[in-house]
């Protein structure tokens, strides 16, 4: 039988500048992609429709007919993956596997016994950096460790980036593994169904979006969003290419991309944050967690508009305009006084482009339990919001049908009163 090596996809649905794959078909002989529908990740999902495994299973489909038309193929499991690779390892001559590293807590565990059930088979186990331009300890501050805060990250960042050639990957599809087409999975097999009711947005990405990003990018009406998230969550754009294009069109652009890597990195060094404050006083906050309000937070049904909007964007395609996403946050902690780990949550269910650093620092963000350096008084008015971003309310009118009617809720709370009671419950938490 002759040797093979595996290259395991993941979070990397691309052929194109993928480390993993490029490396491996430029250094083996006989190399297999192989994508696993972990059952953990699965069987932790809520909705049997969930978009987010519709879009993953459509990306392979197009993965499996690119390598095909080489001569290759595409192989697909559903199972966990210590458990398919030791099957494998049983059917196959398997010599190394490749993949791309994660730097989620799950991941980095999984990815541990992975390794070390291999490699006691002598089977090599051989990871890359690929999601990321800088990853684990290769931005630090001057006294060795990581940086807690963005804005000195955020120059550290773009110094390194400068300075460094930052080159991009080919396949060699001749070190690709010659086979007959595999066995092509349904959707039903992996215990999913076809979500049909929330499209998959397009990426919109064009030099003149990108060019104008920081005039536009605030207003949810404009629809002047690229969408990338979710592609850069599954990996089906390089990273490398994309910061390469964007650098010298838009500074504020870049910005973002750098702010998911801050994230990635603090998530990295303080896996606490699944569960935990960043900054440990603040979990002292007594919050009120009152169910019906938390309810009526998800449902959109808030009497502020602006919440309401993006909630009802949410739940009806997935998606969020990023400043609204910052007021609903800020209304759901500072308002309602409801743990961040309650929305973190509900987003995490609903968001098709969640990832879990970005979603985590956020909501920490927003609900001042983060990184930031702003204080806790942060506090955002959704009125004055809606004010200087949908003065026209055309992104409201959108989403709100009944907004201006009798049928429009009252406020659930009263901004002053609301502001005051959570300064008070943070200011006690912090002077315990």
């Amino acid at each position: 039988m002759d040797k093979l090596t595996l290259v395991w996809l993941r979070r990397d649905l691309r052929l194109l500048d993928n480390t993993a794959l490029c490396m491996a078909s430029q250094n083996e002989d006989n190399v297999l992609p192989i994508f696993i529908f972990d059952s953990s990740i699965l069987g932790d999902l809520e909705d049997r429709n969930d978009p987010r495994v519709t879009f993953i299973y459509d990306q392979l489909m197009i993965l499996k007919e690119h390598l095909e038309e080489k001569g290759s193929s595409l192989l697909l499991k559903v199972g966990k993956p210590l458990e398919i690779f030791q099957s494998l390892a049983e059917e196959y001559n398997l010599t190394k596997v490749y993949t791309n590293r994660d730097y989620e807590p799950f991941a980095i565990q999984r990815d541990k016994e992975v390794a070390a059930w291999l490699e006691q088979q002598g089977i090599a186990f051989i990871d890359f950096k690929d999601q990321v331009i800088f990853e684990k300890e290769e931005i630090m501050n001057d006294s060795g460790t990581h940086y807690k805060v963005f804005t000195p990250y955020k120059r550290a960042w773009l110094a390194k980036y400068r300075a460094e050639d930052i080159s991009t990957h080919q396949v060699n599809y001749q070190g690709l593994c010659q086979t007959k087409p595999l066995a092509k999975l349904s959707l039903s097999e992996i215990g999913f169904e076809r979500n049909e009711d929330i499209p998959i947005p397009k990426a919109r990405f064009s030099e003149e979006l990108i060019k104008e990003y920081h005039h536009y990018r605030d207003f949810p009406a404009l629809e002047k969003t690229t969408e990338l998230g979710l592609h850069l969550r599954f990996g089906t754009i390089s990273i490398r290419k994309l910061v390469h294009k964007v650098s010298s069109l838009n500074e504020t652009f870049l910005g973002e991309l750098i702010w998911r890597e801050f994230f990635m990195m603090i998530l990295y060094h303080n896996p606490r944050v699944v569960d935990e404050s960043y900054k440990e006083k603040y979990d002292r906050i007594k919050w009120r967690n009152e169910e019906g309000e938390f309810r009526q937070w998800c449902e959109g049904k808030t009497g502020y508009p602006l919440v309401d909007a993006g909630m009802r964007q949410l739940n009806q395609t997935g998606f969020m305009h990023n400043r609204v996403r910052m007021v609903v946050a800020s209304f759901l902690t500072k308002h309602l006084l409801i743990d961040w780990r309650w929305g973190e949550a509900y987003f995490a269910r609903k968001l098709l482009d969640y990832e879990l650093s970005s979603n985590n620092g956020n909501w920490q963000w927003a609900a001042g339990t983060g990184t930031d350096a702003q204080p806790y008084f942060r506090i955002f008015n959704p009125a004055s919001q809606q004010k200087k971003f949908d003065n026209e309310n055309k992104y409201i009118k959108k989403w709100v049908q009944e907004y201006g009617s009798d049928q429009y809720p009252e406020p659930m709370v009263e901004h002053k009163m609301a502001r005051e009671r959570a300064l008070k419950a943070f200011k006690s938490a912090l002077d315990q």
